[in-house]
This record gives C-alpha cells, sequence and structure tokens, in this order.
C-alpha cells in the first residue's frame, strides 16, 4: 500500500485484511504512477490534451464542454472542502439521476480525495440508512428532486450531518448553486494514492442485503483502459448514450468514465423508457449505447419509428442476455450486440467479445487483462466442457467494506463472482446460472436462465424469470414466472402451450412444472431480476 492522502483513515481500515484480498496481477494497460486521481485522470487531462471545447456532457436542454466539467468540478471541490469542511477520506452520499451535476459531483468528490458513496435514485430513506451506517457516510450532495427521502434519512440518522442539494436554483443556503460562484474555477486536486478508496459501489441486492464494494483511484482509470480499450473500441468521435445509473458501476463506466477517456461525449437521461432511449438516440445521433437485455427486447418492437442510422455499437449487461432478445434486435437493427459480464466487486466486465468475434450462445471471451478459468468446488481447475463455477482475476478485484463474505467471494487468491459458466475448448464462455439458482429436480441439473431463454422464443412472453420450488417427489420443480405479451390470457391452456414448446426447444426433463402468470417482475433499478423475491412469494 502507498503512503494514503486520507486523513479519515476509515476506509483503509475497513478493507479486508490482506490476505483475503484476491491476487491482483497487472496487465500492461493498467501501469499507473503511486500518486494517481481518477477524476484528474479523466477530466484534468483530457483538457490539458486539447480537449476543452469538446462536448463532454449532452441533455435535451443544453450541452457542456471538457472545460466548463472542469470548472463546474473545481467549484464543487471547493465546496466540499472549505464550504462543507469535509477532508479527504471523508465519504460523501450521492443522490440524483443521470444528469450533469451529479457527475459533476460524483467527479467533484473524487478530486477532492473523499469517497463517492452513489446510491440509486429510488432508493428510500429505509433502504439508505444501512449504507450510511455501513459506511459511516456524515455528508451528502443531492439532486433537489429526491429531497424528500434525504430529509427522512436526515431525520432518522443523526450521523448525516451535512447535505447540500443540487439543481436547485431558490438560492437557499442549502442549495449548492447557492455557493458556486463565489467558489474559485481552479482547484488542487487532492495529491490520492493509487490505492487509496475513491469509491465505495453497493450491489444492487439482487440476494439480498447490498455489500459495499471498495474501489481504489486506479481501478476506476483501470475500468476505462480494459473492457472499452480492447472490446468496445470507442474514440472521440462517438456519443455515448443509455439508461445505467451513475451509482451502478455499469452506469458509471458506460455512462461517463468510458467517453471521457477517450474524449467522447454522453448523453445523460434522467428516464430511460424504450421510447425515450430510442428518441434520444435519433436527436443526438448517438453510436454507442448501453442498457439491459430488457430494454432491448422492448426497443426492438418499435425500433422502426426512428432513425437510428449513427447507432453502431451497443452493449448489454447487468444480466443474462437470451439468444432470442440478441437475434430479434439483431433482425431489427443489423447490429450485434455486445454481451458482457462484470460485477460491482470487479467493477466492470471482464469476460466479453467485439461483435466480429461474437459466437452464438456464449457471453464471449476473457477480456485482455483478465484470467479466468471453471473451477470445482475444491478451486481445481475443470476441463473444457465442464460446467462448474466461474473464477476470476486481473487488475480490478472484490474487497468488500467490514463484510464476512469477503471469504465467500475470494478462494485462493480468485474471485468467485457466484456464477455457473462452461468453457469451450476456444476459451469461450457460457453463462449457465448464477449458483444458486442451478435447480436440481430428479437428479437433473436445470440452469433456470437456460429455461427462461427457451420461453423467451415464444411469442406470448414478453418476461419470464424461472426458480426451483420445493417438491416431495423431485426435490424440486422448476417453476416459470410468466408476463405475456398484449392480447395473450394467462390460462390453463397458454401454460400448456408453454410448457410443450419448451418440451420441444430444449431438453424435456427441463420444462417448468409449474407456470404462473404476473403482471410484472420483481427487479433492481438497474433492470436486474431479483429471483429471491420470486422465491419469498
Amino acid at each position: 500500500m502507498h503512503r494514503s492522502a486520507h486523513l479519515d483513515t476509515f476506509a483503509r481500515d475497513n478493507l479486508p485484511p490482506a490476505e483475503q484480498w484476491p491476487e491482483l496481477p497487472q496487465s500492461p494497460d493498467t501501469q499507473y504512477p503511486e500518486r494517481l486521481n481518477a477524476a484528474v485522470e479523466l477530466l484534468d487531462r483530457m483538457v490539458e490534451r486539447g480537449f476543452g471545447d469538446a462536448i463532454a456532457l449532452r441533455t435535451d436542454a443544453a450541452s457542456c464542454t471538457y472545460y466548463q466539467l472542469y470548472v463546474r468540478v473545481n467549484q464543487i471541490a471547493h465546496a466540499l472542502r472549505e464550504r462543507m469542511g469535509l477532508v479527504p477520506g471523508n465519504r460523501v452520499l450521492l443522490r440524483g439521476t443521470n444528469n450533469p451535476m451529479m457527475a459533476a459531483c460524483l467527479l467533484a468528490t473524487i478530486k477532492a480525495g473523499l469517497v463517492a458513496v452513489p446510491t440509486m435514485p429510488l432508493l428510500r430513506a429505509r433502504d439508505l440508512a444501512p449504507v450510511v451506517a455501513k459506511a459511516k457516510v456524515s455528508a451528502a450532495l443531492c439532486d433537489i428532486a429526491l429531497r424528500d427521502e434525504l430529509d427522512a434519512l436526515a431525520r432518522e440518522t443523526p450521523a448525516l450531518k451535512q447535505v447540500m442539494f443540487f439543481n436547485d436554483g431558490s438560492g437557499a443556503f442549502d442549495a449548492l448553486e447557492t455557493h458556486l460562484a463565489a467558489m474559485p474555477t481552479r482547484f488542487a486536486a487532492c495529491d490520492t494514492a493509487q490505492d487509496d478508496v475513491a469509491l465505495i459501489a453497493f450491489t444492487s441486492g439482487t440476494t439480498g442485503t447490498p455489500k459495499g464494494t471498495m474501489h481504489f483511484h486506479r481501478d476506476i482509470v483501470a475500468m476505462c483502459d480494459l473492457f472499452p480499450r480492447h472490446v468496445l473500441r470507442p474514440g472521440p468521435d462517438d456519443v455515448f448514450c443509455g439508461t445505467p445509473p451513475l451509482a451502478f458501476t455499469f452506469g458509471l463506466g458506460g455512462m461517463l468514465c468510458f467517453p471521457m477517456r477517450v474524449g467522447a461525449s454522453v448523453v445523460l437521461l434522467e428516464r430511460g423508457t424504450p421510447e425515450t432511449l430510442l428518441g434520444a438516440i435519433q436527436r443526438h445521433r448517438a453510436s454507442v449505447l448501453f442498457t439491459a437485455p430488457t430494454m432491448y427486447r422492448q426497443m426492438a418492437a418499435i425500433v422502426k419509428r426512428f432513425d437510428l442510422s449513427s447507432l453502431k455499437k451497443c452493449v448489454s449487461a447487468g444480466e443474462a442476455l437470451p439468444d432470442a432478445t440478441r437475434q430479434l434486435w439483431k433482425e431489427a437493427t443489423g447490429i450485434e450486440i455486445i454481451d458482457g459480464i462484470g460485477s460491482t466487486e470487479m467493477i466492470h466486465i471482464f469476460i466479453s467479445s467485439p461483435p466480429e468475434s461474437v459466437r452464438r450462445g456464449a457471453i464471449g471471451k476473457v477480456v485482455p487483462g483478465y484470467e479466468a478459468r471453471i473451477v470445482d468446488d475444491q478451486m481445481n481447475e475443470l476441463p473444457p466442457e465442464t460446467v462448474g463455477k466461474l473464477a476470476v482475476k486481473g487488475p480490478t478485484g472484490c474487497r468488500y467494506l467490514a463484510d464476512a463474505r469477503q471469504l465467500n467471494y475470494v478462494k485462493k487468491g480468485w474471485n468467485l463472482p457466484g456464477d455457473t459458466f462452461r468453457m469451450d475448448a476456444d476459451g469461450y464462455f457460457y453463462y449457465q446460472a448464477r449458483s444458486d439458482d442451478m435447480i436440481v429436480s430428479g437428479g437433473y441439473n436445470i440452469a433456470g436462465p437456460e429455461v427462461e431463454a427457451a420461453l423467451m422464443m415464444h411469442d406470448a412472453v414478453a418476461e419470464c424469470g424461472v426458480i426451483g420450488v420445493p417438491d416431495d417427489a423431485r426435490g424440486q420443480i422448476v417453476k416459470a414466472f410468466v408476463v405475456l405479451e398484449p392480447g395473450y390470457t394467462g390460462d390453463a391452456a397458454l401454460a400448456a402451450a408453454l410448457q410443450d414448446f419448451v418440451k420441444r426447444t430444449i431438453a424435456p426433463y427441463k420444462y417448468p412444472r409449474a407456470v404462473e402468470f404476473r403482471e410484472s417482475l420483481p427487479r433492481t433499478e438497474t433492470g436486474k431480476l431479483q429471483r429471491f423475491r420470486l422465491r419469498s412469494g
């Protein structure tokens, strides 16, 4: 560990013991100096390289150049350090939708040597309270549109001593904008070590209690120099667009850091529906799209109403991409989706392939800089075409904030994201299921996502989720929760038709012996299916 710039040492003090860390082999792409500030690398360096007049952030209302963003970030950093009296290492809760001020606040927090704790916009006070308690947060920057829940949180959480609201032109004393005009336009960035914690990202809660994942300044820069450099390959003329929130590391990369690393621009959308997203691509001539599989499927049905001639690359992550959705999007647009698997613990995507190297049914190959293998329960490497647990290591890795679950995620130097995979002889990885989503029925191992993918090929199915439920005779049976397309009726006849369809599509023993029709499925704010809520009824 290098000499820390943090005066508040909470983050470093609460890293897991060194012996519980994964191995972190650095690649030629991730050789960084000992003193490194991620915000300086992403913003100040781009201004120095001549991108000051280039557009960085776009909305329907306005655009912001790299230099304008640089000035605003510096003013916010001054407000954090001088107006709020925060010192390097203090944690700052960040609350906002994808908008320019949220982006500027995030960068300013990191530039000032503070630790950013971004949170999903739809979280309620009761969801935020354990985050604030776990990360010992005393200050927050919050979009005025989300004030109600933050006020409720402050009443319940005395430790949250300071809150300032942005996008607030009221002139109120607790409005950030009230103080910015008086702040200098230059700010001497905190001289952080490359391994000072810059970000605590909380997992999205697909499996219950969220965990705080701690990322260094070098991790934020490294995620920009691995998957984007080798798979996405963006350039300064690209215009990024998408739906993942900045509080989700998939969104932090795709909706802010990746475009900034190459001098490109990004369209920030506060609300993402199929119509608003397609409309934004058309209006802003977006060329790179980041969103979740569900959104690709929904957009495919209406894509002909929009001019998407500017769109060149589409990235999917966050949950498994069914092949039916990939083919539907390709038929509608001619674009092969870049699928990827990453994790909040690893900060971003570590398995993917560029469009020209896609193999049907596979997510892709390991991203250069990472290593991946399939292992058994004893961490022995398994031969090709054998189903087992995915193990990964590379320049980024899991370090939970004071959490015993570190021992489950890291074993013998490898990160275990909790996914079941198989790898073919050519090194392509095929997703099977979350390890805890494997269904054992009558002695057979059945991957829920495979059954979901089969169901999604039926014209009547808009969405579905598959789990195992207890059964006296078989141990478990496969149960499908199905949301129907308009015009279909969820009755016994359709349930039987879906069961027969699955039997004809994949191995017959995998068919859902129970089918329940639902109006909607429980999902996280990032679009991930919450199977644990299906299991709990």
